[in-house]
């Protein structure tokens, strides 16, 4: 009789031990390209801080800053094959997968990041995210840097002149490579860890930048001259890879969803108070001169972007449900 009860004790013990080894938490790896202090793997520390409880236990997640699982190149083609499951990736090299997403980079669209902000839930908005299904990714909303800046190694530049034939590190995706061509530049691409070491050595002259950037990764060292422009957003894309999403429970994909909203919409907040936080931190540091028309100044530049646009209706379309709703 003793041996019968404690026989069945033993089998339910057993049993209870695989089923709990099969209600384990499924862990999921996430690549960003930015440093620890930057709002994008902060987004994305979020999102892993969250994930567990939204799914019972079901998931977790492993985040990789500041490049740890290569380039953005490099992560969108482990995303694509089912090898990496999610990254916040830059809208500028995603735009190379879902092009229409180039329209972010309207040169002066957004006098700010939360006019920016504003326009991630337009129609137009979400379309783009849609395009990501061609290279085989789920597109899930949007989070910003902040706006785009020129800084420089030298003095600030404060026209076109300056401009001239520096070789100024850019994101290497279409329109950024038309606009600083367009303003005679020489548009380098260098990944963003190795920036500070190109500034230091004189390999680049300058940087397309954002603040939060320039801040988290103390380019203000090997810099001397900050022009604020504000003559681009640079939102980032969140996504997962198909194969991953698809082989979520509803429930799952519900949750993930929820937490990552939650996320981006926090990141976007953090970062409409940074940009005030992170020019009031370079003030001393850097020569800092502000444009008072900067779309003036890179009329050309803008209009050339503008040209190379043509061939996307998406574009078009996002530029005037922007428009009207900023009610211009």
């Amino acid at each position: 009789m003793t041996f019968a009860k404690v026989s069945r004790a033993t089998i339910l013990a057993a049993l209870m031990s695989t089923v709990a080894l099969g209600a384990q938490a499924r862990e999921l790896r996430m690549g960003v390209i930015t440093p620890p202090s930057h709002v994008w793997t902060k987004v994305a520390n979020r999102i892993a801080e969250k994930l567990p409880e939204a799914t019972e236990g079901g998931l977790t997640l492993a985040v990789f800053p500041a490049g740890q699982l290569g380039s953005e190149q490099e992560m969108f083609q482990q995303m694509s094959a089912g090898l990496l499951d999610a990254g916040l990736m830059t809208a500028a090299i995603t735009s190379l997968r879902a092009p229409s997403m180039q329209g972010w980079f309207t040169p002066y669209l957004f006098a700010d990041v939360g006019e920016a902000v504003q326009a991630s839930s337009l129609p137009a908005a979400q379309a783009m995210l849609d395009e990501l299904q061609a290279a085989n990714l789920h597109g899930m909303g949007y989070t910003f840097a902040g706006m785009r800046q020129i800084l420089m190694k030298d003095a600030a530049a404060q026209s076109v002149a300056d401009l001239s034939g520096q070789k100024i590190r850019i994101v290497p995706f279409p329109a950024m490579k038309v606009w600083w061509g367009a303003i005679d530049a020489v548009p380098t691409p260098v990944n963003l860890t190795e920036v500070y070491q190109a500034l230091q050595t004189g390999l680049l002259d300058g940087i397309d930048i954002d603040l939060d950037a320039l801040v988290g990764l103390k380019f203000d060292e090997v810099a001397k001259g900050l022009t604020v422009t504000n003559h681009m957003a640079f939102p980032s894309v969140m996504m997962v890879s198909n194969p991953t999403w698809m082989s979520l429970s509803s429930e799952e994909q519900a949750a993930f969803t929820a937490v990552v909203d939650e996320a981006l919409a926090w990141g976007a907040d953090q970062q409409v108070e940074a940009e005030k936080a992170n020019l009031a931190a370079l003030e001393g540091k850097l020569e800092i001169v502000h444009l008072a028309d900067g779309a003036a100044v890179f009329a050309a530049a803008n209009d050339a972007v503008a040209q190379s646009f043509a061939q996307y209706p998406l574009i078009a379309q996002f530029q005037a449900e922007v428009t009207a709703e900023q009610g211009k």
